[in-house]
């Protein structure tokens, strides 16, 4: 059990607590609300109050994902929808039933895995200070023995410490796990709702990859139409001209096949070019970690990449995840303005996991024509998602993961 894990734990335990605490104010305070709407004056709280309990509920879900890997996906703020329609939202009667059960898990779970993690150093401030304590009533320690001595300490205290130590390296994960498991089986949604979204999100890919394919297919004929075909009619040409010269002035015919080289050697380069959009050839000769790692190297700002064990990934979710890292190095140099930036590409199980930091000005969104939309495309149509954190002032996360056969 690594130390990094463990105040990792804590955190989340500390996190844990404080939610619960939380809802020891807010789950009576909903109570109270829900009966004044017989009399109207709840009519007009609740739905403030939903909003909140429905901020605290997503931040849970997105901790969920950072403690285990695995998170309940977001339901989605309330904005400003009325309460009717709220209380509709199948997510709503989630998080009403998650709020009583962090008020009381939450809170003895957290304070629990807290207290354990700060524990060795109670014991060992204990021990030492002895000789604080009455002669007749001295410290008494997990073990019930006596320390009234530095004797004592060296036989009771020493051992006692190190049995608080370890405590508190393993108390507050296992905690934390039991906490976590709580809020996911409280959040989570049940199996025909995890079905219907299921079928609204493939709906939603499929329309979202076919507009992405019907674009990439106008991209595509565009370049051709305006550059390659360009010359390849410019060449046709040149080579008609050089055929109709060739028996009045031979000598003339040389240039022109020259020119005639000239066009096909540009048409292939060209030709070239576009191929390399639809499928770089990197990911051909290279592979993803290859072809990842020449990207960051060519990035106009400083970048630090941390590449774990790929495995074998399919075709299409290599293209996908290599266009999305391309794409978010373009956005962190060109619209955030970043120093820096670090990648992290990994394969957890059957997933693999692209991380983008950077340290820009932060505050983006899809809507502004920063390619975030394209990448979210890419991404969902092999069944991959996006997440995207980017308050203003940085700085912006940005995350990746598709699914692969392992």
């Amino acid at each position: 059990m690594s130390a990094t894990r463990t105040a990792h734990a804590t955190g989340y335990c500390a996190g844990a607590f404080v939610r619960g605490l939380t809802m020891v104010v807010l789950v009576p305070v909903l109570m109270y609300s829900a009966v004044l709407c017989l009399v109207g004056v709840g009519l007009l709280v609740l739905p403030l109050e939903l909003r909140l309990l429905r901020r605290l509920a997503d931040g849970e879900r997105d901790r969920l994902g950072r403690w285990a890997t695995t998170s309940t996906a977001s339901a989605g703020p309330h904005g400003r929808r009325r309460l009717m329609t709220m209380l509709s939202d199948p997510a709503t009667g989630r998080d009403l039933r998650w709020a009583p059960g962090m008020m009381v898990a939450g809170t003895l779970l957290g304070l629990i895995g807290v207290v354990l993690f700060l524990f060795p150093a109670a014991v060992l401030v204990l021990v030492c200070l002895w000789w604080l304590f009455p002669e007749g009533d001295p410290i008494r320690l997990m073990l019930n023995i006596p320390i009234d001595g530095w004797g004592s300490v060296i036989y009771a205290g020493v051992p006692q410490f190190l049995l608080s130590v370890l405590l508190a390296l393993f108390g507050p994960p296992l905690l934390a796990g039991l906490a976590a498991s709580v809020s996911r089986w409280l959040l989570a949604p049940s199996a025909a709702a995890i079905l219907a979204e299921r079928v609204s999100t493939l709906d939603r890919t499929r329309a979202g990859a076919i507009n992405a394919h019907g674009s990439e297919l106008r991209r595509i004929e565009r370049d051709l139409h305006d550059g390659t075909q360009a010359r390849l009619v410019s060449l046709a040409m040149q080579l008609g001209l050089a055929e109709r010269t060739l028996g009045s002035d031979p000598a003339a015919v040389g240039p022109l096949l020259a020119q005639a080289r000239e066009g096909a050697e540009e048409a292939m380069a060209e030709l070239r070019d576009v191929l390399r959009s639809v499928y770089p050839p990197i990911l051909a000769d290279r592979g993803l970690a290859g072809a990842v790692s020449a990207v960051v190297a060519r990035c106009p700002i400083s970048a630090n990449l941390e590449l774990g064990e790929l495995g074998d990934v399919p075709a299409q979710v290599e293209v996908a995840v290599y266009f999305a890292i391309t794409e978010a190095l373009t956005n962190a140099a060109k619209h955030g303005h970043a120093g820096s930036v670090s990648v992290t590409l990994t394969r957890v199980g059957g997933t693999v996991r692209a991380e983008i930091t950077d340290d820009g000005r932060g505050g983006a969104t899809e809507d502004r024509g920063t390619g975030l939309r394209g990448i979210r495309q890419r991404v969902e149509a092999v069944d991959g998602g996006l997440r995207v954190q980017s308050p203003l002032g940085g700085p912006t996360v940005i995350t990746v993961e598709c699914p692969c056969e392992s």
